[in-house]
């Protein structure tokens, strides 16, 4: 717990600048940028790279891939400066401003690749385990979305058995109920065999 008023302003400043920085919808504004027009038209309406991955584009996919790991890394890396508990919250909020941000109504992506950036500065260990977990099953399925939510599930056992530190397991299980959560539309469909698979075949027309 913060000790002082002025610790728990750190804190609350982290997490602030965090979930500013996880709300910038890159993949939104490279795709209009390009002309290929709003991202939320497009396959799963997501704004995340592996929807932008449809447009054919896969520099454009690539590129949002790494600004939406790195809005997530960044305020992390800033805050852990301070101390655990503002890189705590900065790992909370990163994926909470992607999944909700306030300049698409509160309607954002799934906030993979930004959670994925927040846990690599918040403990690199697990974000390796998750991410071996992530390729080994879209590669195994071609399921992007069966690969996020395993390596989400998988990512609080991980923290535990790398750390043993209940703090940060708290915080890693936040992440990935989150995460989860917002894929409950790809399980349904997942369910039905209706989810879409990676296609990397796919050229620009």
């Amino acid at each position: 717990m913060p000790s002082s008023w002025a610790d728990a302003g750190v804190i609350a400043a982290c997490a602030l600048v965090a979930y500013l920085a996880g709300s910038i919808p890159f993949g939104l504004l490279f795709t209009m940028a390009k002309g290929h027009g709003d991202i939320r038209a497009l396959g799963s309406g997501n704004i995340g790279a592996t929807n932008v991955l449809r447009t054919g584009d896969k520099t454009l996919a690539l590129a949002t891939l790494l600004c939406d790991l790195g809005k997530g890394l960044v305020p992390v890396l800033i805050a852990a400066r301070f101390s655990a508990e503002p890189a705590a919250a900065a790992a909370i909020f990163a994926p909470l401003g992607h999944i909700f941000p306030p300049w698409l109504g509160f309607k954002g992506g799934k906030g993979v690749a930004t959670a994925a950036g927040a846990l690599i500065a918040y403990a690199w260990p697990v974000a390796l385990a998750a991410f071996a977990t992530w390729i080994a099953v879209a590669v195994l399925f071609r399921y992007s979305s069966l690969a996020a939510v395993t390596a989400a599930a998988s990512a609080p056992v991980y923290a535990w058995l790398l750390s043993r530190q209940p703090g940060m397991t708290l915080v890693v299980l936040f992440i990935a109920i989150v995460v989860i959560w917002r894929h409950s539309g790809n399980i349904a469909r997942l369910r039905r065999g209706e989810e879409s698979k990676i296609d990397l075949k796919k050229r620009r027309a």
